[in-house]
């Protein structure tokens, strides 16, 4: 059967599973052979169905097949058997003995004598070997263990027991597409299709075509709303459900594995189809090889899909099997021309491209200091020495080691993979992770005392969905961080040599980490402190790094030996074996081989004082290149992620930049936008006087093309302790004084000029009305307001030449759209209450498809598309007050009433599943952590509730802290939203901000006062969750660090409002802030008198303010490039 056809029948049977089709389900994974489904198996084991038990298990294997199958037959048959002797039931023991076992007694006769002789006893208990046989149900349990481990080392379930991850009702989806790709081909395309059959092709005509026979089963197509597309069918729309992943098997490496592991369900798959435990050789090649051509299913909106929907009838889709032809290359598309040389000056010990910004590279020396460089303009946009940053914090082990020797090396710098933040590992103990802007900032996030010796490497990784910190060590051990407090998550013990490097990775649900220590020991570990997965030797038996090609496919790794022999490998993952051994390295040589992926294509290594290129999938080295000499022996390299730019060490303490015809284009590009920006920079800041503020008049002086030395000699400086007393903030950590370096950037503290800042009113032909919620779609290409006449608004930025990308921006008027019908998306009121007096809320889909909203009357459904109501529900009393959809599934929706209760209320079925009751008053706010598995509710009466959203009981409440000067209690709106992180909420009330933790504790607390004193209207988390935007109430917007709540700087209302609208309007102010999905840096504001205005910092200073100094500690190192020589560590440099 064609992977194709095997993929159909997965996407059956979770349209069966979704459908309820339970028993037509089990019978296709048995007849199907294609998925073993281990829930279903324990469930029937669990309930002695012993005929359904082997039925079932006769699908995949026989009882001769192996011995694997062997045993799992006779397990099962012992067991029914000595059920039937414990119940007393001789003849139907005799029978199973006679049927069912005897065929064993061919392969062991005396087992089967022994067996037999069960029946002569009154009580089989009295065999030594079953003494401490219990109850049936424990029996069964025991039994379950040994079975599920027999049944994930048998190779006939290889790859069966993992069901394929892909999203909920794709069936369905798939079907909506070819409906609306049907709809397109049209001639005359109604805007209102009736779907009247699946069996033929839709067709626009007076009638939709013969009809076929009745469908036996009609819930398919389920209500079809009228829309001017088709909308989605049945469950699959207008909200899809959502399966959290959950830890799952590693590797077939892994076969041994602790059999205590849980099991958990598919990452977006069916709750009836559950992911098999350990052993599920899922570490293979793709079905699909890597690049081969795919279907891109446009979705009726597309510009791209309208033009091409007549050109004739479409290729039908065969699922009789596809071909896909090899990857076609040439050398050619290797970077091998040097383009750019960059002169560090201390010996380069490690680098890394940025994930996003592809000319932006990190360097890390062994002197201990890190760059940031512009490789397109050679600018070193960023330099700091190495520095301890809170001595005191550190370990008595470190502080002597630094005393005795202050050298310290890098010994590796990572981006984060998003490229937010940045993580330095050191020679010794410590590593640092620095926060990251674009516009080269860099700030002080954590330093971690981690090791005991040197930290060998660092990465990141996503465990539980959270990012993570992974390290390792001289110490032999493997810690993992919380990337976002620091707090150590697990320790990974087992290596008996210094863990010289780490790798982690996931695959499918499953995330684990390879290490390699130095006495060539390979091991594996999932997030579960369980000890290593597997122990195997790397070749060369000392120094060896690993790395996946780009699609996470194939496994790689580059080992050096202590005679200097260097064995570059890809790795069998499915049978922990080399797949094949790469030749071409020189016998015996210098120093330890780096290497680096590219793509799924090809591979690098530094030997030989030459760059050495791989075909992966060819043994032979495929072509060679000096980089124009001046080399070392052995070069350390790293690709940029599109692989069309090198980074080669040189001997000189340099780097050169090697670049393929892509990179030299795309630097080209870079150069020519720079100028264009630079020279626009440059003009703006000549009109610019200098700018007012408490800190006296600050030059806007800053330019695109100088370089940090200009920028830090132009900018003022700023204590903290200046900081602190001006943002009166509750809990600041005394931080320790730095002697040196404290000339730091503090930009705009105070902004009051409109050439200041960009900031755009967005044109509006509507009545007036005060604007009461605003978001930004999850494209960031339209914002949505939602004003006190229950009236929808929605503005659209078009892609044009100033507006390439097509999102929000302060430079570009948008459309306030309409469809095309002059449609407006407005919301039921209530009769009895005027829309104006009525609490709003609003929520959007995450496909921006559509929007649920209500305005005191009905909560409605809209179609983004046709501002059309899908739908209605419930009708007030009581109104609903707050929407929040539920993170694991879009059907289930939280929402808030005006009676103070809390409905979960399930779309699809039209029923509400449960009613919380915790508050007094309305309620205001609702949040969802996903990583805490809770909801948290916020009401008028200024309390907090946490909810567990497995079983929706309350867990814990509490007021929230009154600031200094205010009454104990507190009454009024609250707002709550949860940082990035899932674990830190925002809690917005007219008398703070602040930030509490997952147990409600307050940590932190800013109150209004001096130049912020008006009462607090509304705040926001930026979309990084760096920044917290905050409006007043006399319309100023505060600028926050989200983490300490300092004040970065205050936006005042002339700065974004003008003179003349400020003088016949003196009381507007942003009812409403809402932070841009992708740009940290902008936001909107919803206004009282009901205009909306986008916010951006202004081109010569693309951030807002500047932090205060963090440089703390002392202890700069030491240059000497001898010094390091002597370090007292067992590892090797790297």
């Amino acid at each position: 059967m064609s992977s194709l056809s095997r993929e159909l029948v997965f996407l059956i049977l979770q349209f069966l599973d979704e459908e309820k089709f339970k028993e037509t389900v089990h019978k296709l994974e048995q007849e199907s052979a294609f998925f073993f489904n281990m829930k279903y198996f324990e469930d029937q084991v669990q309930a002695g169905e012993w005929d359904e038990v082997e039925r079932y298990l006769c699908g995949f294997t026989k009882v001769e097949d192996n011995r694997y199958s062997m045993k799992i037959f006779f397990e099962i048959r012992k067991q029914k058997y000595l059920e039937a002797l414990d119940r007393n039931d001789r003849a139907k023991a005799v029978e199973i003995l006679c049927k069912d076992l005897k065929v064993f007694s061919t392969f062991n006769e005396e087992l089967f004598k022994e067996i037999t002789q069960l029946l002569t006893l009154d009580n089989f208990r009295q065999n030594e070997q079953l003494s401490k046989y219990g109850d049936t149900k424990s029996a069964r349990s025991i039994m379950l263990v040994e079975l599920k481990k027999l049944i994930e080392a048998n190779p006939l379930f290889r790859e069966k027991l993992a069901f394929p991850v892909f999203k909920a009702s794709r069936l369905r989806t798939l079907i909506n597409q070819s409906l609306n790709w049907q709809h397109q081909l049209c001639k005359n395309p109604r805007p209102n299709p009736d779907i009247k059959t699946l069996f033929i092709d839709h067709t626009c005509n007076s009638n939709n075509g013969g009809r076929g026979p009745p469908p036996t089963n009609s819930s398919l197509a389920g209500p079809i709303p009228k829309a001017g597309v088709f909308p989605p069918i049945g469950a699959h729309g207008p909200f899809q459900p959502v399966v959290s992943p959950s830890a799952g098997a590693i590797a077939g490496w892994m076969a041994t594995a602790n059999p205590s592991m849980p099991h958990g369900a598919v990452a977006a798959g069916p709750p009836g189809l559950v992911q098999p435990p350990v052993a599920a050789a899922f570490l293979k090649h793709p079905r699909t090889p890597p690049g081969g051509p795919g279907l891109e299913y446009q979705m009726a909106d597309s510009e791209h899909l309208m033009k091409r929907a007549r050109v004739g009838p479409s290729d039908e889709l065969s699922f009789s099997g596809s071909t896909h032809p090899p990857n076609v290359y040439s050398p050619d598309d290797l970077p091998k021309t040097v383009v750019r040389t960059l002169n560090q000056g201390s010996n380069v010990m490690c680098m890394d491209f940025h994930p996003q910004h592809q000319t932006i590279l990190l360097v890390g020396t062994n002197i201990g200091e890190i760059s940031i460089w512009e490789v397109g303009s050679r600018e070193r946009m960023v330099h700091k020495p190495f520095k301890v940053w809170d001595l005191s914090a550190c370990s008595m082990p470190f502080q002597t080691t630094l005393v005795k020797d202050a050298a310290v090396s890098v010994n590796r710098c990572i981006w984060a993979p998003d490229g937010s933040i940045l993580g330095v590992a050191f020679s010794k103990h410590i590593v640092q992770i620095y926060t990251y802007n674009p516009s080269g900032e860099l700030r002080h996030h954590l330093e971690i005392d981690a090791h005991v010796g040197g930290v060998n490497d660092i990465a990141f990784a996503h465990p539980n969905k959270q990012l993570s910190i992974v390290t390792c060590g001289d110490d032999k051990t493997i810690k993992v961080w919380d990337a976002v407090a620091g707090r150590k998550q697990y320790t990974f013990e087992g290596h008996e040599a210094p863990v010289y490097s780490v790798c982690p990775h996931s695959k499918e649900t499953v995330q684990f980490i390879f290490s390699t220590a130095i006495d060539g020991k390979i091991k594996a570990w999932l997030y579960d402190c369980l000890g290593s997965r597997v122990d195997y030797d790397a070749p060369g038996l000392w120094c060896t790094t690993m790395a996946y090609s780009a699609d996470g496919t194939r496994l790689f790794s580059c080992g050096t030996s202590r005679e200097g022999d260097a064995h570059l490998v890809e790795w069998n993952e499915s049978e922990g074996s080399i797949k094949r051994e790469y030749t071409g390295f020189r016998k015996r040589s210098m120093g330890v081989v780096q290497f680096d992926t590219t793509g799924n294509r090809f591979l690098a290594a530094g030997d030989e004082f030459q760059i050495k290129f791989w075909d992966m999938d060819n043994l032979n080295m495929l072509t060679v290149t000096d980089a124009d000499e001046k080399l070392p022996s052995r070069p350390r390299l790293r690709f940029n992620k599109e692989g069309s730019l090198l980074a080669v060490t040189t001997s000189d303490n340099g780097i050169k930049i090697l670049a393929n015809g892509d990179g030299q284009r795309m630097l080209l590009r870079m150069l020519e936008s720079r100028s264009y920006e630079g020279s626009r920079a440059f003009s703006d800041t000549v009109k610019v006087p200098a700018i007012p503020g408490p800190l006296g008049p600050i030059p806007n002086a800053s330019s695109s093309m100088a370089s940090a030395t200009e920028r830090e000699r132009m900018q003022t400086p700023i204590s903290i302790g200046n900081l602190a007393e001006t943002s009166k903030v509750v809990d600041i950590k005394p931080r320790i004084a730095d002697g040196a370096d404290n000339t730091k950037s503090w930009k705009l503290p105070e902004i009051v000029d409109s050439s200041h800042l960009k900031a755009l009113r967005l044109p509006d032909s509507m009545a007036a009305s005060k604007v009461v919620r605003l978001i930004y779609t999850n494209s960031g290409f339209s914002l949505l307001a939602l004003a006190s006449s229950a009236i929808h608004k929605l503005w659209k930025w078009q892609r044009n030449e100033r507006n390439p990308s097509g999102k929000s921006t302060a430079s570009i008027v948008p459309q306030l759209w309409q469809p095309t019908n002059g449609a407006l998306m407005s919301n039921d009121v209530n009769e009895n209450k005027p829309a104006e007096e009525s609490a709003a809320c609003i929520a959007l889909s995450k496909n921006d498809s559509y929007v649920m909203s209500a305005s005191g009357g009905k909560v409605s459904l809209f179609n983004m598309m046709t501002f059309k109501v899908m739908t209605t529900f419930m009708a007030p009393p009581p109104a609903a007050t707050y929407l929040a959809f539920h993170p694991q599934d879009n059907n289930i929706i939280a929402i808030g009433m005006e009676d103070s209760t809390i409905q979960i209320y399930n779309v699809r079925v039209d029923e509400v599943k449960s009613k919380l009751k915790g508050h007094q008053k309305q309620i205001t706010g609702l949040a969802f952590s996903q990583t805490l598995n809770i909801l948290v509710s916020s009401g008028a009466d200024a309390q907090l509730c946490i909810w567990n959203i497995s079983g929706w009981e309350k867990r814990k409440s509490r007021s929230i802290q009154s600031p200094p000067g205010h009454p104990s209690s507190l009454v009024g709106e609250t707002k709550v939203q949860f940082h990035n992180d899932q674990r830190h909420l925002l809690v917005v009330h007219e008398s703070q901000i602040a930030i509490y933790d997952h147990q409600l504790e307050c940590l932190k607390l800013w109150s209004p006062r001096e130049s912020l004193s008006a009462p607090i209207s509304s705040a926001i988390y930026s979309c990084d969750g760096l920044l917290l935007f905050t409006g007043f109430s006399d319309g100023a917007v505060g600028i926050f660090d989200a983490d300490s709540l300092r004040l970065r700087c205050r936006v005042a209302p002339s700065a974004y409002i003008s003179s003349s609208i400020s003088s016949s309007n003196n009381t507007a102010y942003p009812m409403v802030i809402a932070a841009h999905p992708s740009d940290p840096n902008q936001f909107a504001l919803g206004m009282s008198d009901g205009s909306v205005h986008v916010i951006e910092p202004a081109d010569a200073d693309p951030k807002w303010g500047g932090s205060a100094p963090q440089e703390n500690g002392t202890l700069a190192s030491n240059p000497s490039n001898s010094a390091l020589n002597s370090q007292p560590s067992e590892t090797p440099s790297r």
